[in-house]
């Protein structure tokens, strides 16, 4: 097996994950559990091996730390909507 198809079956379960979590914040409009520093942290995280992976030229890692910074910013979205909601 190709070490790249490894790296995409990888980035695949982590993305679907992580879209799951968010839809169910967007259709429960629910905040407990959920840690606004969860998202920052992923969005730090996220920018900083988008940067390691382009200089790198791992594509694999460059769309999955792309994909994952976008969504660390639509579940800050959701978060922040849904705190707005509750007060």
């Amino acid at each position: 097996m190709h070490p790249d198809i490894i790296g995409w079956l990888s980035s695949a379960i982590l993305l679907a994950t992580l879209v799951r979590q968010v839809l169910r914040q967007w259709r429960e409009r629910a905040t407990e559990g959920v840690s606004k520093w969860l998202f920052i942290g992923q969005l730090t995280a996220s920018s900083g091996f988008l940067l390691y992976s382009f200089l790198l030229n791992n594509w694999v890692f460059v769309f999955t730390n792309a994909a994952l910074l976008l969504t660390a910013i639509i579940g800050q979205m959701i978060y922040q909507r849904n705190v707005r909601e509750q007060n």
